[in-house]
């Protein structure tokens, strides 16, 4: 069962995934896929607006005679992230006890 994933999310899954190391959009989005279904096209929009509001950063490393792009997550895009777990949490709870689950998973 699928179901429609929220711009919050995806940004929050997306800082969630930087905040162990910085890496190359390809490998990022392999690791988000984890979590939830998410195309290259859909991420690389969603890398630049965190890196225009300042969460994430960027810097180039030569790989295979290429450069690499890499995303790094800024104290500013830690502090949002920490937020948006919190607010995760709330929410599962919530979803969770409407759909009869237990608010202790």
């Amino acid at each position: 069962m699928a179901f429609q994933i929220g711009g919050s999310l995806l940004e929050a899954c997306v800082l969630a995934v930087l905040r162990g190391e910085a890496t190359y959009g390809y490998r990022l989005t392999q690791e988000v896929r984890e979590a939830i279904d998410v195309s290259e096209s859909t991420l690389y929009p969603v890398l630049r607006r965190l890196q225009k509001e300042g969460y994430l950063e960027t810097f180039d490393e030569p790989y295979q005679g290429r450069n690499r792009r890499y995303y790094r997550i800024t104290p500013i895009g830690e502090a949002r992230v920490s937020q948006q777990i919190e607010e995760w949490k709330t929410y599962k709870e919530r979803v969770d006890y409407v759909l009869g689950g237990s608010k202790d998973e």
